[in-house]
């Protein structure tokens, strides 16, 4: 089956949401809190209902499970205006109201076929500046089919700003500048190229076991300092074959912790549609399509490809 037009509505709707984002940032946005503690912008909101818009009118009948809801903006009409006004640069005749119910879009269930976004992972990065990337992507039977990352601060060999990652099952993987331009396919890190043998992990200690994490790139070989930063931009930069290994390992303050599926489905399938591998901790497949939640599985590894079994002895032997 092509996924053309999947494809092509997830590319305009991540550019338009990440238009909406750095528009946001360029106002030194503040953070609102969630009930689970996490930070929420009006960036967040603003993309989801972009996003939402977006697939809606173009697939109606499919689920879109995002990661924010409207219940505390429905409650705040101050903020719920300032996303208003944000999402009208891009739909000029948007009310509150058409906003609230796109944003609440988002709260669709997982099933057969279905979308999974979140409108900024590392809102975090995004506040202080720094790497966050907007992700979609597309779920049938389990599988991830169509994966969209837009980086708005990755900056490209060239020097430019913004990045455009873009997956479907089967076809390879490209990446292309946010503002146009050449698309080029992406390659992970061959096994020789020792200056680019190196691993990125997050910058937030709470999102990994950075200890353990260090002793596993080391047992492998890495000598290099890891690349710390925010977002599924990481996923990016395995695949444009910039770094060979990035791991997610659970904190040992939250061993149970498990992943939530729009943290990982856009970027899972740009790395394997470049050559690299995808697994759990454990090596075991991520099932995007079982839940909200990856309940089954513990801690994320994404390589090249070549050195993951390595990996994953490593961490059985750690």
């Amino acid at each position: 089956m092509s996924y053309e037009r999947e494809k092509q509505v997830a590319i305009d709707a991540a550019i338009a949401a990440a238009k909406l984002c750095q528009a946001v940032r360029r106002e030194i946005p503040v953070a609102m809190e969630k009930i689970d503690k996490s930070p929420v912008t009006v960036a967040d909101y603003g993309s989801q209902a972009l996003i939402c818009r977006a697939l809606d009118a173009a697939f109606p009948e499919d689920a879109i499970v995002g990661e924010e809801d409207a219940t505390d903006l429905r409650s705040n009409a101050e903020q719920l205006q300032k996303v208003t006004h944000h999402v009208q640069s891009l739909v000029p005749d948007a009310t509150p109201e058409q906003v609230a119910d796109w944003i609440d879009r988002g709260n669709g269930e997982v099933g057969g076929r279905f979308w999974t976004l979140d409108p900024i992972d590392g809102t975090k990065g995004f506040l202080r500046q720094d790497q966050y990337a907007v992700a979609i992507a597309l779920i049938e039977d389990n599988e991830v089919k169509v994966g969209v990352m837009a980086c708005p601060a990755l900056k490209l060999e060239s020097g430019e700003e913004g990045a455009l990652f873009v997956a479907v099952r089967g076809e390879g993987a490209t990446m292309q500048a946010i503002s146009g331009g050449t698309w080029r396919s992406l390659r992970v890190v061959a096994a020789d190229d020792v200056e680019n043998m190196r691993f990125v992990e997050s910058v937030e200690a709470s999102h990994g076991d950075q200890s353990r994490q260090n002793a596993v790139a080391k047992a492998v070989g890495f000598t290099a300092e890891s690349l710390r930063m925010d977002s599924q931009a990481k996923y990016g930069i395995v695949a444009s074959g910039q770094a060979a290994l990035y791991m997610r390992l659970p904190s040992p303050k939250t061993p149970d912790y498990r992943e939530n599926i729009w943290d990982h489905a856009a970027g899972a399938i740009v790395v394997e549609e470049a050559g690299g591998r995808v697994t759990d901790m454990h090596g075991n497949s991520l099932p995007f399509g079982m839940g909200k939640k990856m309940v089954n599985n513990q801690g994320i590894v994404v390589s090249n490809g070549t050195i993951h079994d390595t990996v994953l002895k490593a961490l059985q032997d750690s």
